[in-house]
């Protein structure tokens, strides 16, 4: 069941993966590790901005979207989504978990690296 942590929603597997599966969801997941991470075993056709890129884009993010913030362990992915938040982003979650705590199915290698946020929004 999701709870708040310094007023982020935080997210546990069962309602990510429930989000992820629905094909009627408009919530974007987004994978804020590192590229190196991302390479090692990612959730499929979810896409990569790293941690260390958002601030440089954080302008091109639909305000009224909602997104779903992963990392490896719900630490960067958390501080990404107070970040979020303090840009004027409200609908902003915590996958708190984290891809330690993903079950289902990982892909390895590149597959989406975002280099435009506007991707994002096809």
């Amino acid at each position: 069941m999701a709870f708040t942590k310094e007023t982020i929603s935080q997210l546990n597997y069962d309602e990510v993966y429930n989000i992820y599966q629905d094909p009627n969801a408009t919530a974007i997941l987004i994978d804020v590790r590192e590229r190196e991470e991302y390479e090692e075993g990612h959730i499929p056709g979810i896409p990569l901005l790293p941690m260390s890129e958002i601030i440089e884009v954080i302008g091109d993010f639909h305000k009224e979207q909602e997104y779903i913030l992963v990392c490896r362990s719900g630490r960067r992915s958390h501080e990404v989504a107070k970040f979020f938040k303090d840009q004027g982003i409200e609908q902003v979650h915590n996958f708190s978990e984290g891809m330690l705590g993903w079950q289902a199915d990982k892909t390895k290698g590149e597959e989406w690296i975002v280099k435009e946020v506007n991707e994002l929004y096809k």
